[in-house]
Order: structure tokens, then sequence, then C-alpha cells
């Protein structure tokens, strides 16, 4: 799952995303070099990460 569609599934922009991505514990994957190297993140993560926001 890349940075855009991590941003429209948790409805936030993608600068937020990248700012707070740490913050929030998930970890990125960088694909390529320089300025035209895309973030990937893992969608099991991603759920798993989801699923501790869940309120109870």
């Amino acid at each position: 799952m890349d940075t855009s569609e991590l941003a429209a599934m948790i409805n936030m922009s993608e600068s937020w995303v990248y700012r707070e991505v740490r913050k929030l514990g998930l970890k990125g994957y960088k694909l390529g070099r320089g300025r035209n190297a895309k973030v990937q993140y893992k969608r099991s993560d991603v759920f798993r990460w989801l699923e501790q926001q869940k309120l109870h």
C-alpha cells in the first residue's frame, strides 16, 4: 500500500501521513532512489494498527 492509499484509507492528507507515520508505529519501505522513490507500507501492519485504534 502506498502513501496515497494509506492517506485515503484513514482520511488524512499525504503530508500528514509522512509527518506522523513514525509516531503511529508504522514502518515504511522506500522503493527507488531520490525524489521519485515510493514509500510502501505492509497492509497487515496498517490493518493491525487500525485494529489497535478501535474504541472498546
